[in-house]
């Protein structure tokens, strides 16, 4: 999870250095960031053997309800769209630190701790 999200910031930062950074109309690179990351996320959280795997999709999902929304409505304020898009990105890190902190705490107490399904249903 925490390589999706670093691989995330790093093309967000190589696509700030091609394309300045505009809000008032659908902003295509952006959304091709987040479907990855909606994606690769949703995939990870259907593999995991934990519960906030799935917590963080929607958090990677969200984005693309901006997108849409923007899409849908060409009208929309800049900064409403830039709210809707970046602000589910605050809780990534948080979470991932918690979920980390967690894994080890099951680490300490049962020496083991099983992160991934082997087998999908």
């Amino acid at each position: 999870m925490a390589a999706i999200a670093s691989l995330m910031v790093i093309l967000d930062a190589l696509l700030h250095r091609v394309i300045p950074v505009e809000y008032a109309s659908l902003d295509t690179g952006h959304l091709i960031i987040d479907l990855f990351g909606a994606a690769t996320t949703v995939t990870l959280a259907l593999k995991a053997h934990r519960f906030w795997p799935m917590g963080m999709a929607v958090l990677h999902i969200l984005p693309l309800l901006a997108h849409s929304s923007r899409a849908l409505d060409l009208a929309m304020h800049p900064v409403a769209y830039l709210a809707m898009q970046v602000a589910p990105s605050w809780l990534v890190p948080p979470v991932l630190i918690g979920a980390t902190w967690q894994h080890h705490r099951r680490l300490k107490a049962f020496g083991r701790d099983l992160s991934w399904h082997r087998t999908l249903p």
